[in-house]
């Protein structure tokens, strides 16, 4: 995980994250993205690293909302996230703080799931 300064494209900061986690998952060979990250900063990242970007796109002629192949993973795990009061709304001055408050609420969910494996709602904090 990588959280940068809001003036950072999610494209440009997509070399850093990948060559931060890449020595962590080195049986990482495949990234799906979204279509900003055809950039070049993302696109050399993954050649030097030996990843396979698979870029997830809307389909074209589509209208409305469609869900999209693994888009909506992404899009879930923000929905989580944003159930934490610190992490709704951008109050932190670092990044770094903002990085623990993610990496704490992940700990939080993955806890909750191991104590209540039957369970499917985690209750707001």
């Amino acid at each position: 995980m990588l959280v940068h300064a809001a003036s950072i494209q999610d494209a440009d900061g997509a070399g850093d994250l990948l060559r931060r986690i890449k020595p962590l998952y080195c049986w990482l060979r495949t990234v799906f993205a979204d279509s900003i990250c055809s950039r070049v900063a993302a696109l050399l990242a993954c050649f030097l690293l030996g990843i396979t970007l698979i870029i997830v796109g809307r389909i074209p002629g589509t209208k409305g909302f469609v869900v999209l192949p693994r888009r909506w993973v992404v899009e879930r795990t923000f929905g989580w996230l944003g159930r934490w009061q610190r992490l709704a709304k951008d109050c932190e001055h670092l990044p770094e703080v903002s990085e623990a408050m993610v990496t704490l609420a992940m700990i939080r969910l993955r806890l909750h799931r191991v104590a209540h494996p039957n369970r499917k709602r985690l209750p707001a904090p």
